[in-house]
Order: structure tokens, then C-alpha cells, then sequence
């Protein structure tokens, strides 16, 4: 008889730096084997070809996840010019444009600042997005077009790293569901000269940064309380939300989805915190001072 592992009661979150040719949740499957959780689950999808920045949520950190899905992100993207690709990156059939002048940096610096700001992008048939249950890349795979409705993201600041003939690289701060691939392709065609996808590296995800962030190698390679030193605090990445402490009677309140009346509450949301400085989850305030949980922690 296979007796399974008990699963482990680990709270907390890792910064993984994905490697090159790893989906997002062959990265996940791998964290879970390492550290056998009773919960995990990644908060924003990279592709196998993009490297760089996944954090993964284990036990009650899964309860805040969507702070992550929703926050800004940071892309470092590599895009070739002079030709087209069917996937908008490196995996799809390319064809060549036989441009004979490619543009100069004040071109491309030009053409990159049009794009600042909210922009309409109409999601690739490659992607992750579902459409009746199924993601669209499997429509796509079997030559089915589906229609999609274009969406407004934000590109906070986009700027020129390199250029280096037909080849330039970008770094892009944008909202969350901007499809950088999908940008790559509108580069090009803003420069007349066609550009797909050939690298993406994430380097940041709302407050964290991939100078935080450790390698599933790293992981694998230590055992004990050092691969257990890899795991951040929850409270870590919300910490865009002021703290506030409550005391006993309020914090128990709060336990039982009581509203409680704290006079320095704003509009806001703010991380609860004991009096011992435990953290215990999030509240959001109103004008009148009164304190409502959002997500709360069970342990």
C-alpha cells in the first residue's frame, strides 16, 4: 500500500525566478513537491519562453493572492523587427518583410511614447484566455479563430534599453492583462516594418522585484529550515496598505464579521495587526470610521 505524504501546514511566499522553458504551473507542480503545502497557487501566468518573476502563495497567503493578479507589472521584452510571427513570438511561423532601412533610436523612441498611457489591445489567439471553458490557444491549435472583444490597458512608462540594428529591447510598466507579445506586434506596425516577441523577463510584480527572488534550482538544492528561509511573510507583499493595529476585543470582532468603529479609519484598506504585531488580515474603512474585514487569516 503507497502511503501519501501528510501535506504541510506552510504559510507564506516565494519569489521564483522561472527559468526558460518552464510553464507557470510546471513551476507550481515543482514547488508543491518541494514543500508538499495544503494549498498553492501562482498569481499571474508566464509563458514557457518568458523567464523571470512568479510568486507563488502557499497555505493562507492563497487567501490574498488577487492583490497580485491584480497589481502592475514589469517586463524587460527583447522584439525583433522586419518580420511577422503567427503566435506574435519566437514559437510561431515567421515571415520575412525585406525591409531594407530599419528606423533610428528617435523613431523607435517616438513610436514607443504613442503607446504610453491607455491603449486598446485585442488578446492573441495564443494565449491563456478561455473561451467557453477552454483556453484560446487550443482553438488556435486546431486553425479555429475566435473572435475577441478588444480590452483598455495601461502601459505606465515604456522606454527604449537597447537597439541594435532590427533588434531592440524594452522595458514596459503596465496594468495587469496587457499582453506584451500583443505589443511587440503593434510596435512593429507602428514603425511599418512588422516585429513579433523573441524574449520577455518580468522583473517586477506590484512591490515585489526579481532581486528577491530565488531560483527553483536554489530550492531544490537546500532542505530543512534553509529551504523553509526561501518563504516571505503574507503581510510582505501587501504592504501598499497602511497598518493598523486593533486590540483584542476589536480583533476578535473583526474574527466574528462584526464591523468595528475606529476613529482614524479612512477610505481605505488597511492590514490588521494584534497588539503582539500579528497579522491577521485585511480590513477596509469607510468615512465614518467603520472598519469591515475583507480577507482574514484562519490561523
Amino acid at each position: 500500500m503507497i502511503v501519501k505524504a501528510l501535506r504541510q501546514e506552510i504559510n507564506g511566499l516565494l519569489i521564483i525566478d522561472k527559468p526558460l522553458g518552464f510553464s507557470s504551473n510546471q513551476a507550481l507542480s515543482k514547488i508543491k513537491w518541494l514543500y508538499n503545502p495544503k494549498k498553492a497557487g501562482h498569481t499571474g501566468t508566464l509563458d514557457p519562453l518568458a523567464t523571470g518573476l512568479l510568486p507563488v502563495c502557499l497555505g493562507e497567503a492563497t487567501k490574498f493572492s488577487s492583490y497580485l493578479f491584480d497589481a502592475n507589472k514589469t517586463y524587460e521584452a527583447s522584439i525583433k523587427l522586419g518580420f511577422t510571427s503567427s503566435t506574435g513570438d519566437a514559437e510561431g511561423s515567421l515571415t520575412e518583410l525585406n525591409i531594407d532601412t530599419f528606423p533610428n533610436k528617435t523613431q523607435v523612441v517616438n513610436a514607443l511614447e504613442s503607446f504610453h498611457g491607455a491603449i486598446e489591445q485585442t488578446p492573441p489567439m495564443h494565449s491563456a484566455l478561455k473561451h467557453d471553458g477552454k483556453p484560446l490557444y487550443q482553438y488556435a491549435r486546431e486553425g479555429i479563430e475566435i473572435p475577441r472583444k478588444k480590452r483598455i490597458v495601461k502601459i505606465l512608462s515604456i522606454r527604449l534599453i537597447n537597439l541594435e540594428k532590427n533588434e531592440l529591447i524594452i522595458e514596459v510598466d503596465c496594468s495587469k492583462g496587457t499582453y506584451i507579445r500583443t505589443l511587440a506586434e503593434d510596435i512593429g506596425k507602428k514603425l511599418n516594418v512588422g516585429g513579433y516577441l523573441i524574449g520577455l523577463r518580468r522583473t517586477v510584480v506590484g512591490s515585489l522585484s526579481i532581486d528577491n527572488a530565488v531560483s527553483l534550482d536554489s530550492i531544490e538544492e537546500s532542505s530543512g529550515e534553509d529551504r523553509l528561509s526561501f518563504i516571505n511573510p503574507i503581510d510582505g507583499f501587501l504592504n501598499n496598505f497602511d497598518p493598523l493595529i486593533v486590540n483584542n476585543d476589536e480583533a476578535n470582532a473583526i474574527k466574528d464579521g462584526k464591523i468595528v468603529h475606529k476613529k482614524e479609519v479612512l477610505n481605505d484598506i488597511y492590514r490588521l495587526y494584534t497588539q503582539e504585531n500579528i497579522f491577521i488580515g485585511l480590513a477596509e474603512g469607510d468615512t465614518n470610521g467603520n472598519l469591515k474585514v475583507k480577507r482574514l487569516m484562519a490561523i
